[in-house]
């Protein structure tokens, strides 16, 4: 039974017809790569066999993914004993995603934040807790303060729960993670152009070639603009995206013992960003009397960055049941902006005096080994993977300088304050082992300990704000992972599992309280995993409980930053990914959340935790999240598709800052529920795609992130039309 289902998961995918290999010169930079190769190419064509490749009539899953890196073994996400969710490339294009944001809008229990506390960029709520220290690109931390895109991603992988033990210091709500695209034998070459309304267009390129007999080149690059409904009334001005990036990859050894891949991502932005509306604070909800398009920003407003990460890992595959795979990653994340928050009345002034502004500058390294076997001892089988981790941090952050007056600022990129900027230095030496044994036939037990030792400063420039917080920290953290499994038939997978996590004083570049332990964080999980239709077709549902001590979420110059003493959540979560039939296809995620404050936070100074706050739901946290996408094949090519989103309300802030007898009463700004509908028609053929897509398709007005302590929130993507093609070659 197990051996068929296996097949039948894969069929599909390994007879899809591949296009026939060839050298065209698409980009300069090929052309360079390919005279270099030229000689060793010529010599491979003459000496390889030719291949039939015969095609399968269903097509490959576009919904359902059959490989994750995210246990940090390649296997099935069936096989995982945690919850997982993947958003697959086919799911992404289908919904004409254009960021790592928009494609997270189809993982049930997660919410967005807004650029909390200077952390602008991506920043999301994941089972009720932060998630902004726990993003990664391919298995390695991604942290930096940016807005990413997904051009040069394969998929992305949710790993829900805690995981410190697999990944090092995080939160409770789990990881993210970015997969990358990679070279391959095959050529795969794409092509393609998108126009929408609103000044919206973007042009994109996927370009494989094959140079030789195991090596290949891979090319991704993007180009998007936008414009906005949105403008300011007073001025005109409208919020605008204008992003850009190139993420080249070559590969040697492909298809044989040793593997070599080196890549590099550049990504570029130059964005007019819009920080949403204001709440009304006396009816605590968003301000309404301005309407949907009115936008607080300025003309003046800007957000720029440059991403680059640079990246060579080796893998060598020591026997079929063993492999050795080494990282190495240097990343610099450069990022500057001045932007007006939206805050009360719209008028000329509240252009000037409400703008957040701050320029960084980060410098990561990362040297990432990780080695897994597989054997048998005492006639038990065992899988055991270990490794061992260095993370190197350097950051440095300025304000800007007004190079205008009070009433007229004028602020650019590179223009700092007199004073030295605030650095972060830290440095995480790392070591994990982690064995799962099967004891008995189709029963798995999981150990898995881990061991980190982080050095780290922070330091602020004397006489600026937070100079009296500068802080130095040593810290030795362990964090366990332990699993039960009952697998009794290849199509079914019941599972229990604890693990733990950490985030420790002065992480993710924050003081975040340090008179104070770590925080600690705790995860029981029970669910089940089952595979439908022959493999094609895969449930799941969980149940979890979440505890969480001394949260922390403030940026560096607060003095006030232990949120709570402790706060937990439980959940259900349901899940299906894949073909109904072959040509339905179906992805959903449903998610229930109970999540309580058990004690607030301790004094600090003369700043007391608010004792009203106890028994009270967390902030950003909506109790039901729901999301569907479906499309169905019709005849001679056509496809159609359409899903919704939908979240129950959830409050962005209340009163923090009180005294030993002035509690301030629990009275949170708070955002409505909301049920965003899209669709999608295309008509797709083997060398070309049409495809029509409406984003918001009844123009619902809703607001998607909320600013930490609840003072403003964004507006929701409005209505949006957008008719893209792409070309096959």
């Amino acid at each position: 039974m197990k051996a068929h289902l296996s097949k039948s998961r894969h069929r599909a995918r390994a007879l899809a017809p591949r296009p026939a290999c060839s050298l065209l010169p698409l980009v300069a930079a090929i052309a360079s790569l390919s005279m270099i190769t030229g000689a060793h190419a010529q010599e491979a064509e003459k000496t390889l066999s030719t291949v039939t490749v015969k095609a399968d009539a269903q097509k490959p899953d576009g919904h359902l993914a059959t490989k994750t890196r995210v246990g940090k073994v390649a296997q099935d996400p069936h096989d995982v004993p945690q919850a997982i969710t993947t958003i697959t490339r086919g799911l992404i294009e289908e919904q004409e995603a254009n960021s790592l944001r928009e494609a997270l809008r189809n993982v049930s229990g997660l919410s967005f934040n807004a650029a909390e506390g200077g952390r602008a960029g991506d920043n999301m709520m994941l089972r009720g807790f932060y998630t902004f220290g726990d993003i990664y690109l391919d298995g390695i931390r991604d942290t930096a303060q940016y807005n990413r895109e997904v051009f040069n991603l394969e998929q992305v992988d949710v790993l829900r729960g805690a995981a410190a033990m697999l990944f090092g210091r995080g939160q409770a709500g789990g990881v993210i993670n970015q997969v990358s695209k990679t070279p391959m034998l095959y050529g795969i070459n794409m092509v393609g152009v998108g126009v929408g309304t609103n000044g919206f267009f973007e042009t994109k390129a996927d370009l494989n070639q094959r140079i030789g007999e195991t090596t290949a080149f891979r090319l991704n690059m993007m180009n998007r603009d936008e414009d906005s409904s949105r403008s300011n009334p007073l001025s005109g001005t409208t919020p605008e995206i204008h992003r850009q990036g190139i993420a080249p990859s070559i590969a040697f050894g492909l298809g044989t013992n040793h593997e070599v891949v080196l890549s590099h991502l550049w990504v570029q932005t130059n964005d007019r960003p819009d920080y949403g509306v204001p709440f009304n604070n006396a009816a605590k909800k968003p301000e309404s009397n301005w309407g949907q398009s009115t936008y607080w920003g300025s003309s003046g407003n800007f957000d720029e960055s440059q991403t680059n990460v640079s990246t060579l890992s080796y893998l060598w595959k020591i026997s079929p049941d063993t492999q050795w795979r080494t990282v190495a990653r240097a990343a610099n994340y450069y990022r500057s902006y001045w932007a007006v928050a939206p805050q009360g009345a719209l008028t000329a002034n509240s252009l000037s005096n409400l703008a957040k502004t701050r320029e960084f500058d980060t410098d990561n390294f990362v040297l990432q080994s990780d080695f897994n076997t597989a054997f048998s001892l005492l006639g038990m089988r065992h899988e055991l993977i270990t490794g061992v981790e260095y993370l190197k941090e350097d950051s440095k952050r300025w304000a800007l300088a007004n190079l205008g007056t009070t009433t007229r600022p004028l602020y650019k990129s590179g223009h700092y304050t007199a004073a030295a900027p605030n650095t972060y230095n830290g440095d995480t030496y790392s070591a994990y082992v982690q064995d799962t044994v099967e004891f008995i036939k189709n029963w798995k037990a999981t150990v898995g300990v881990r061991r980190d030792e982080m050095r780290s400063s922070y330091q602020a420039p004397v006489g600026a704000v937070g100079a009296s917080t500068s802080y130095r920290g040593d810290f030795g953290e362990n964090s366990y992972r332990t699993g039960l499994s009952w697998q009794p038939t290849a199509a079914q997978h019941y599972y229990v599992g604890w693990s733990d996590s950490f985030s420790p004083t002065a992480d993710l570049y924050q003081l975040s309280g340090s008179a104070f332990p770590a925080e600690r964080s705790k995860v029981s999980e029970i669910g089940g995993k089952w595979l439908l239709l022959d493999g094609n077709l895969a449930f799941r549902a969980s149940l979890y409980n979440a505890v969480k001590n001394w949260e922390r979420n403030t940026d560096l110059e607060a003095t006030a930053s232990v949120l709570t003493q402790k706060r937990h959540s439980n959940g259900l979560e349901l899940e299906l990914a894949g073909r109904v039939t072959d040509k339905w296809e179906v992805f959903s995620g449903l998610s229930l959340i109970d999540a309580e404050i058990d004690e607030v936070a301790p004094r600090q100074g003369t700043t007391y935790g608010n004792a009203n706050f106890v028994g009270k739901m967390p902030r950003n946290t909506p109790k039901q999240t729901f999301n569907l996408w479906s499309t169905y094949a019709l005849p001679y090519g056509f496809k159609v598709g359409g899903g919704m989103e939908f979240k129950s309300k959830r409050y962005g802030g209340a009163p923090t800052t009180n005294t030993a007898t002035n509690q301030a009463a629990f009275n949170p700004n708070w955002v409505p529920s909301y049920t965003r509908w899209d669709a999608m028609v295309a008509y797709e053929q083997a060398k070309y795609a049409i495809k029509f897509n409406i984003q918001n398709v009844f123009d619902k007005l809703y607001y998607d992130a909320i600013y930490d302590n609840g003072g403003f929130t964004y507006v929701g993507q409005p209505r949006r039309f957008i008719l893209s093609a792409e070309y096959k070659f």
